[in-house]
């Protein structure tokens, strides 16, 4: 059973201790924790000097009959999800697909969450930051962090749900999406929504070099500098203009960026 010293001495040992964060967490792995979810985000929080967490809420989403073009999307085929969709709340989970750490987080004392009704951010210690953001800078937040030396933080995941390479694929001037979701009684249009991130995978050869990582019980952590993160999807989508982008025939997404 992992204990929170075991833990806070992993978080420790990626020398986060001066600097903010963003994590993705899948905590299954670790097997059992004395103390559960709370005990593994008290250790991160002890470790680091601020921390954000993407609490989307991707069930509020709409999808209209009609649209822009080349929006990576299929208009008219989601009647049935539209009929499902709930409105933004403040209190709304976050989507299940995240994992548990980031509801987690909400409910502790002191935390705050941005109200954009798709891309919500959590946070603690990070308000200067979570403040960044807007309807049409959805991930203005991540670029914050960056600017006071922040660091990503990937706890048994990989560098498919690591958000912040989206704001690289900005950086690089790739093509960002329009989508839709219910706030109150309205719909209301979100820009700057990113691609697909199923192939984002495929960085990790390209940040070994600056890849920070330790094994802990039957699982890892490991944590990269967000400018260096930034710097390293710039460069590839420079050199290749289809870097990290997913290789399945039917994304929508990936096939627009192919055809801007």
């Amino acid at each position: 059973m992992l204990t929170y010293a075991e833990l806070q001495s992993a978080f420790e040992s990626l020398g986060l201790a001066n600097h903010p964060v963003i994590a993705h967490a899948s905590i299954r792995r670790f097997g059992e924790v004395e103390g559960g979810a709370e005990t593994v985000l008290h250790a991160l929080l002890t470790s680091s000097n601020g921390l954000i967490m993407p609490t989307f809420t991707y069930n509020t989403m709409v999808t209209p009959e009609v649209g822009p073009p080349n929006n990576g999307i299929k208009y008219g085929t989601d009647r049935d999800n539209n009929r499902r969709s709930e409105p933004f709340q403040i209190t709304l989970p976050p989507d299940k697909m995240i994992g548990i750490l980031p509801w987690v987080l909400l409910q502790q004392q002191g935390a705050t969450r941005t109200p954009h009704p798709i891309l919500s951010f959590g946070g603690l210690g990070a308000d200067e930051a979570l403040a960044t953001q807007t309807l049409y800078e959805p991930l203005a937040p991540i670029g914050a962090l960056a600017e006071q030396n922040g660091w990503a933080v990937l706890i048994n995941v990989d560098h498919s749900v690591n958000t912040s390479i989206h704001y690289g694929e900005k950086l690089a001037g790739r093509k960002q999406f329009i989508r839709w979701a219910l706030a109150g009684d309205r719909v209301v249009e979100c820009p700057g929504y990113p691609g697909d991130s199923t192939g984002f995978h495929t960085i990790e050869d390209y940040l070994k070099p600056d890849l920070r990582r330790v094994d802990i019980g039957g699982g890892f952590i490991q944590a990269v500098q967000l400018n260096r993160l930034f710097a390293a999807v710039q460069e590839l989508i420079k050199n290749n203009p289809l870097a990290l982008l997913c290789e399945r025939s039917d994304c929508e997404r990936c096939n627009a960026v192919r055809g801007y």
